[in-house]
């Protein structure tokens, strides 16, 4: 299993959306790099919610359930999606202040490619980052 950070704007998409619907497709990704994460991607992987650029913090946790396939959104078959459902709330979000003023976290992808929207996470990272949040996995 590997572990993700996946990113979406709260206003255009958000986490409540995320549990309303179930498994929803990630797409929308228009970025090398990220298109190659997603790509990596296998079905059971994890990956952290995030709500990025207004209030930036780690909301939930997803589960990959559908590898990569064409993006329907994208006019090029070589960007892709992959579907994810909901795994659980953070009881408490993690914000990206605490994530840059803790230690454990200095090396995280988040923090050093930060503009990246699909970003991989380390299992202690993740492992960390969960005990935070206090999150706790739905069955």
């Amino acid at each position: 299993m590997a572990f993700w950070l996946v990113k979406s704007e709260p206003e255009a998409f958000s986490w409540a959306q995320q549990v309303q619907n179930g498994v929803e497709p990630w797409t929308g990704v228009r970025n090398y790099q990220a298109r190659n994460n997603l790509a990596a991607m296998k079905i059971g992987d994890l990956a952290f919610f995030y709500h990025s650029v207004s209030e930036k913090r780690i909301v939930g946790v997803v589960e990959v359930v559908r590898e990569a396939y064409p993006d329907p959104t994208a006019d090029d078959p070589r960007w892709v999606c992959v579907d994810v459902k909901a795994m659980g709330a953070f009881g408490r979000p993690v914000s990206l202040a605490e994530i840059k003023a803790d230690p454990a976290l200095a090396d995280m992808a988040l923090l050093k490619q930060s503009r990246l929207s699909v970003a991989p996470v380390t299992e202690e990272e993740f492992r960390h980052l969960t005990q935070i949040g206090g999150w706790v996995r739905l069955s």
